[in-house]
């Protein structure tokens, strides 16, 4: 059983298309769901921990693993 709600998975994607994917996706989300985001652009970190400070959805995780890095965003 997987903790989130959605799923983006924005691989071989550079900024700013990671964000840009996962904004639609989160307009599409109620408040409260979580969207899970697997990601390759190492600037993709810094990236979504502004975008979280920007828009007031809440980063829960931020990992990478072998070259790739994953998100959980809870929509505001």
């Amino acid at each position: 059983m997987s903790n989130w709600d959605n799923e983006l998975d924005a691989s071989g994607l550079n900024c700013p298309l990671p964000i840009l994917r996962a904004k639609k996706a989160l307009a599409d989300m109620s408040g409260g769901q979580v969207l899970h985001i697997i990601a390759t652009d190492p600037g993709s970190v810094k990236d979504f921990d502004a975008f979280a400070k920007q828009t007031g959805n809440e980063l829960m995780e931020s990992k990478e693993d072998g070259g790739k890095f994953y998100f959980l965003l809870k929509k505001a």
